[in-house]
């Protein structure tokens, strides 16, 4: 593993349970899997904007009723929400225009329910904790934490559900556990993700958390080309681009610690580029 530089870039009042995060001209959008917000924080300015998904919506969110959001990506001006799909009130998808603020939303369930039967998984298996949207097909990142499950991609063509596809992933092991997709993105042809590995065999429960890696893929193969031992006591559950030089790239990541504390954690974790192609 090739030296990085993980620091703490700033805290976020405000914000519990941060699962996924996005970055745009100096703004900072964050969801939480607990709450029923968007939140955009103006890093400049330290200000932080909530905007609501639903009527009345609600922070906070006990477990058995909460959304579960736990990707965001971007397409275009379309910021896309995604809830996990693990029980019957994780399977909303929210999609929100940036220049009209026009804001959608659509239930997943029968598309949820293809995947399961797609990849063999039962309905406590599936647990959707990454996407990614380019070049016409959305990448769902499965996280295989339950019991008998499996980390894979699901490839999604647009408007063609006949298409779909499950591709297992072989994640490494920490402690003698492996660990399980909880964010990516993709930067041109790479495919970077989050894993973590944390002592449990449900999507419900959280466990003992064993650490999180960050993993480089060849995204036209998936082909793990490198990985990075982060911690060996935190998770990390949010990634997105910040900056990029011809030397070195940067990325903001959001902090997931288990707790009721209404504070977000941001990370910046600096890379240096290598000829991993």
């Amino acid at each position: 593993m090739e030296k990085f530089e993980l620091s703490n870039l700033f805290t976020i009042k405000g914000i519990a349970a941060p699962s996924g995060l996005l970055y745009s001209q100096n703004v900072l959008f964050v969801i939480s899997d607990s709450s029923q917000f968007l939140y955009q924080y103006d890093i400049e300015k330290k200000l932080l904007l909530k905007f609501p998904l639903v009527k009345e919506a609600k922070e906070n969110i006990i477990k058995e009723n909460k959304p579960d959001l736990e990707s965001i990506t971007q397409y275009g001006n379309q910021l896309i929400m995604l809830g996990s799909g693990s029980t019957n009130q994780r399977n909303t998808m929210f999609t929100l225009d940036l220049g009209s603020d026009t804001l959608q939303s659509q239930d997943l369930s029968a598309l949820y329910q293809k995947l399961k039967t797609i990849g063999s998984f039962t309905d406590e298996q599936l647990n959707i904790e990454g996407s990614i949207y380019a070049h016409q097909t959305m990448l769902l990142f499965q996280r295989g934490n339950s019991k008998n499950s499996r980390n894979g991609i699901f490839i999604v063509p647009n408007h063609q559900e006949d298409g779909i596809r499950f591709v297992p992933i072989s994640l490494p092991t920490l402690d003698d556990i492996e660990t399980t997709f909880t964010d990516a993105i993709l930067v041109g042809d790479t495919i970077y993700f989050l894993a973590c590995a944390e002592n449990t065999t449900s999507t419900y429960e959280d466990g003992e958390v064993l650490g999180t890696i960050l993993g480089v893929m060849h995204a036209p193969t998936f082909e793990i080309i490198e990985v990075y031992l982060l911690s060996e006591h935190q998770k990390f559950e949010g990634i997105t681009l910040y900056k990029e030089s011809e030397n070195e790239i940067e990325f903001l990541l959001c902090e997931d610690n288990d707790t009721e504390t209404s504070e977000a954690e941001i990370y910046k974790l600096i890379l240096s580029k290598t000829e991993w192609f």
